[in-house]
């Protein structure tokens, strides 16, 4: 696909024919203002947005006014022909509906002309977690002296203790952490405030980072950020990633480990030792409850998944991966 292959445009780049360019950066500037989206989320609607517009221009479209919904189920085809994943495909959309309706509230346009239009809807992948002995193996590889180790148990700790997103993680500041009162304060989607406690094991593994680890890092320049580098500036979010990789390989786990998983096992182990659903969902900082809802499927699943694999029926004719859950509908 030719998208993957491209350099991801940063956020005050575009692509787009100059006849398109001018509304795609007055919607990203309202998005920026009005919503407080992320520099990530605008850039990736900026890639999806010149995309279409080069689409609607090879379709003899010279600008959006000249868009309509004919143009638009044709670009929306093109996606499925493209084999985009659903995901993807779903945010491409989701993009132009956004600035149509901008085009309509703020540039004039009499029509949405992505009223009718429909696409394919993301199938919800069940987040991929640990087990509570892989988080403690993960934890406890970061189990040195030094000031790295110092660092990244503490950082190990806190990631899994109040399931940040990584972004969040990268972004904290000493301001934001109250270990006296055991919380943190953390700003997450669209700037939006909210306070995460932090557990007893966390906050005594961040003391000890912020006693021996941390003044050995900062530097002259040094910020207030509260995780630091080599050169004593913040971790970035591909720092982060390669930390949580390093102590998995560490730790002998032979699942490929990704930053996120901590945040998913965070909500998975609360949601099985009987937390409430809403108190997740604010800990996590989720808009909508049926986005933390999919943590429900997690338990359910992972039963499923060892009788098929271990129950002597579903070894032998008829059995394999999802004979346990046909014989259980069957009775």
């Amino acid at each position: 696909m030719a998208e993957a292959r491209r350099r991801p445009n940063r956020d005050d780049e575009s692509r787009a024919p100059r006849a398109f360019a001018g509304d795609i950066q007055s919607f990203l500037n309202t998005l920026a203002l009005e919503r407080g989206l992320s520099a990530n989320t605008r850039a990736a609607y900026r890639r999806d947005l010149d995309q279409a517009a080069e689409f609607f221009l090879r379709q003899g479209r010279a600008n959006w006014a000249a868009v309509d919904a004919a143009a638009a189920t044709a670009w929306v085809q093109s996606l499925g022909t493209a084999e985009y994943a659903a995901a993807s495909a779903a945010r491409k959309i989701t993009a132009l509906r956004m600035l149509a309706r901008h085009l309509v509230k703020d540039a004039g346009r009499p029509d949405d002309f992505t009223a009718l239009l429909t696409g394919p809807k993301p199938r919800r992948k069940i987040p991929n977690t640990l087990s509570e002995t892989e988080v403690e193996k993960l934890v406890t590889a970061a189990s040195g002296s030094d000031v790295f180790s110092l660092r990244d148990r503490a950082l190990l700790e806190l990631f899994y203790s109040s399931g940040l997103r990584v972004s969040e993680l990268a972004a904290l500041t000493l301001q934001q952490i109250d270990l006296e009162s055991g919380f943190i304060r953390v700003f997450g989607k669209g700037a939006k405030e909210r306070v995460v406690p932090v557990g007893g094991q966390a906050i005594a593994a961040l003391k000890i980072y912020l006693v021996s680890g941390r003044p050995q890092l900062v530097r002259p320049k040094t910020v207030g950020h509260f995780f630091l580098n080599h050169h004593g500036g913040g971790l970035s979010r591909v720092a982060l990633w390669m930390i949580v990789k390093k102590h998995a390989q560490r730790a002998g786990l032979t699942k490929n480990v990704k930053p996120h998983a901590l945040r998913h096992s965070f909500a998975t182990h609360l949601l099985t030792g009987g937390a409430d659903l809403r108190a997740i969902q604010e800990m996590l900082g989720h808009a909508d409850i049926s986005t933390t809802q999919i943590y429900t499927a997690v338990e359910p699943q992972r039963l499923l998944d060892q009788h098929d694999k271990f129950h002597p029926r579903n070894k032998r004719g008829g059995g394999g991966a999802g004979g346990g859950a046909a014989a259980a509908a069957e009775s």
